[in-house]
Formats: structure tokens, C-alpha cells, sequence
């Protein structure tokens, strides 16, 4: 059985940085690109960031590029979202999301459809 299970989440003031962690198990991690979105209250669950197998490449919604950096560790079945420069806007629940990978130049999903499989996610508040 998968389970993917957030942590790291947390209140910060505005400015300061949060690392989140996902860590995997039950699926051959290095096999799955993984994801990360976030969901603000009465908001849709949005994209963040997703990295490929191996960690070949990245990709980022425009409104964390820059500030956000999405990263793995397959020794530790585990896939980080370090975030800098926090906004009271990247306010939400944050989840990772799996998806298998044929190969390491499937193209990143950006969509929920896209993703096997879901973390029960993880808080983050920034304060202004």
C-alpha cells in the first residue's frame, strides 16, 4: 500500500521559509515523478512545483517561481519543497502527489488527474 506523508508544515511571518517534506513508501520511488500542490481555504487545489525522475528537471507555477525549489532524495524516498520569501497568499494546505514515469522525459503534470497518488497534506500559514 502507498502512503505519502507530508511534514514540515507550520506557522511563519511573512519573509521566512518553511521546508516541506514528503516521504514515500510502498512504490519503487524512484520510478515516480513527484508533485506538489496546495489548496487555500475555498480556493481549488492549485500546482506548485513537480520534479521529474532522477530530478532531471523541474517545474514551477509562476507564482512560486523563484521563491520555491523542489528537490529529492531517492536513497530516502523522499521529494522536499524548500520555500523562501513566504506570502500570507501561499497560505494553505500543502500536499505531494505520485505519478509512475515510463521514463525520464515524460512530461510533468501540472493537473491533479495526472497523479497516482496523495499525501493527506500538511499546513502552512504565513502571517503579514
Amino acid at each position: 500500500q502507498v502512503h505519502l506523508v507530508e511534514s514540515g508544515g507550520g506557522l511563519v511571518q511573512a519573509g521566512g521559509s518553511l521546508r516541506l517534506s514528503c516521504a514515500a513508501s510502498g512504490l519503487t520511488f524512484s520510478r515516480y515523478a513527484m508533485g506538489w500542490f496546495r489548496q487555500a481555504p475555498g480556493k481549488e487545489r492549485e500546482f506548485v512545483a513537480a520534479i521529474r525522475r532522477s530530478g532531471a528537471s523541474t517545474y514551477y507555477a509562476d507564482s512560486v517561481k523563484d521563491r520555491f525549489t523542489i528537490s529529492r532524495d531517492d536513497a530516502k524516498n523522499t521529494v522536499y519543497l524548500q520555500m523562501n520569501s513566504l506570502k500570507p497568499e501561499d497560505t494553505a494546505v500543502y500536499y505531494c502527489a505520485a505519478v509512475y514515469a515510463y521514463s525520464t522525459a515524460q512530461p510533468l503534470g501540472v493537473s491533479e488527474s495526472e497523479y497516482d497518488y496523495w499525501g493527506q497534506g500538511t499546513q502552512v500559514t504565513v502571517s503579514s
